[in-house]
């Protein structure tokens, strides 16, 4: 992912051949005319270069693609008005008060379910086709700026049906969150690719919430989406991201951040849905005095695998960088972390430090943590650290010898052991909504 990761060159394989027609047969729906349709064909030819990721490429080698998804859904079509009915119902269902919901339905913009009105004064909205077929050059560019080394970017750079183009001017405090709700609604095995931009000036303060669901009823879909945001000097972007996907669909997703001077960027993941996902977070620093805090929170069972992928790029001075991390693995599930911290030679007075702990509650349970430190600066102050372990016995112990039952004991054990990223969630309210899935997967889980 990004420049910090090393990607070989695979052959191309017969799924990259029928890929390839599909490619050919849809690129008159592709919005973009001129450099951005030459754009979409030169990020498709690096993705057949490299092919589905594989385990003998070093950053996928915990992620098959090529075993655990084998090819590419053809792209789901576009939403019909019975499919925007049950987009509509599924968002409701997860709707959370207070926000301005943005949603994309297979792939596309429904203004009709998204809330576009009264907009508050320096923020600017826009559905990603419309700013493509208007011929926005600079604009385009940089939402299509990404890194064609890694094959699943490339892909959704070729691909792109539409997303959210969102500016928010210099001095603007958002006074609601932004939700941009990516909805399966089809009844057919498709895939979707989406892509949103997020501009934000100086002295900005703004939430934004990312959410994916489907329709009842809806199986094997597949959803790729890429973010790019742009963080000005001294702002402050709250982030929180919830996957809830269809129990069998697949969900990769990347999201590519850079930060202005004495910036704040403070992002929260859960994963509790879809029967794989990738999630590959590239954050860099682009100006002194800036401070992330990376967390996320992985719940999953039955045999799904999920995978958090994270490179922090420290390249200028007097930055700080936090990652914390959890996993509740139960079944046959398999649970991924790559935290990866570069510190660059300029960039003295780094503080970068990362944490991630696996709770694992069968046997079968698996997950893999790979923290990575590259320090090429001498004045730092840099650490990592990875456990993996079961639920202490002599608590539950505790616990049941005053009368609670197991799952009810083992329930607040696995509450208190998430609850620590999820407080790192700023708004009352959001956080309130990690609690309640959490909530939803332990109910299931019973």
């Amino acid at each position: 992912m990004g420049a910090g990761f090393e990607m070989n060159v695979v052959a191309k394989t017969e799924t990259g051949r029928v890929l390839g027609d599909a490619f050919v047969a849809v690129r008159d729906r592709l919005p973009g005319k001129g450099k951005i349709a030459d754009q979409r064909r030169q990020a498709f030819e690096a993705y057949e270069r490299l092919g589905l990721p594989h385990r003998r490429i070093e950053d996928w080698k915990y992620t098959d693609l090529r075993a655990l998804m084998r090819e590419v859904l053809p792209l789901a079509a576009a939403p019909d008005a019975t499919a925007v009915d049950r987009a509509g119902a599924a968002a409701k269902s997860r709707a959370i008060d207070g926000v301005r919901r943005l949603v994309l339905v297979d792939g596309a913009f429904v203004p009709d379910l998204s809330d576009l009105g009264h907009l508050e004064k320096g923020l600017s909205i826009r559905p990603l086709r419309e700013v493509l077929d208007a011929g926005d050059g600079a604009l385009s560019a940089q939402a299509f700026a990404a890194d064609t080394s890694n094959p699943m970017i490339a892909l959704n750079g070729a691909m792109a049906t539409d997303g959210v183009v969102i500016d928010i001017a210099d001095g603007t405090v958002l006074s609601q969150p932004l939700q941009i709700v990516h909805v399966a609604s089809g009844t057919t095995p498709a895939a979707m690719f989406t892509r949103s931009l997020l501009r934000l000036g100086r002295d900005v303060s703004a939430t934004l919430v990312e959410s994916y669901l489907a329709a009842e009823g809806v199986k094997a879909y597949q959803a790729y989406d890429a973010l790019v945001v742009a963080i000005g000097d001294n702002t402050r972007l709250d982030h929180v991201r919830l996957v809830e996907d269809a129990a069998d669909a697949f969900n990769i997703s990347s999201a590519t951040v850079s930060l202005g001077a004495h910036a704040h960027f403070n992002t929260f993941g859960m994963t509790s849905g879809a029967h794989v996902s990738r999630y590959q977070l590239t954050v860099a620093f682009a100006g002194e005095g800036s401070k992330v805090e990376t967390n996320g929170v992985n719940l999953i069972n039955g045999t799904q695998h999920a995978d958090t992928t994270l490179f922090m790029d420290h390249a200028v001075p007097n930055c700080a960088s936090r990652e914390v991390f959890r996993a509740v693995v139960d079944g046959r599930a398999h649970s991924v972390f790559q935290g990866r911290i570069v510190v660059r030679p300029d960039a003295q007075k780094t503080d970068a430090k990362m944490m991630t702990r696996a709770l694992l509650l069968s046997d079968e349970a698996e997950a893999d943590n790979k923290p990575e430190l590259e320090i090429f600066a001498d004045d730092v102050t840099c650490g990592h650290g990875a456990t993996t372990g079961a639920l202490d016995e002599s608590l539950l112990f505790y616990m049941r010898a005053r009368g609670l039952p197991d799952k009810e004991a083992q329930a607040l054990l696995i509450q208190a052991f998430v609850g620590e990223a999820i407080e790192t969630i700023a708004s009352d309210a959001l956080r309130e909504v990690a609690i309640a899935t959490t909530r939803r997967w332990l109910e299931a889980r019973a």
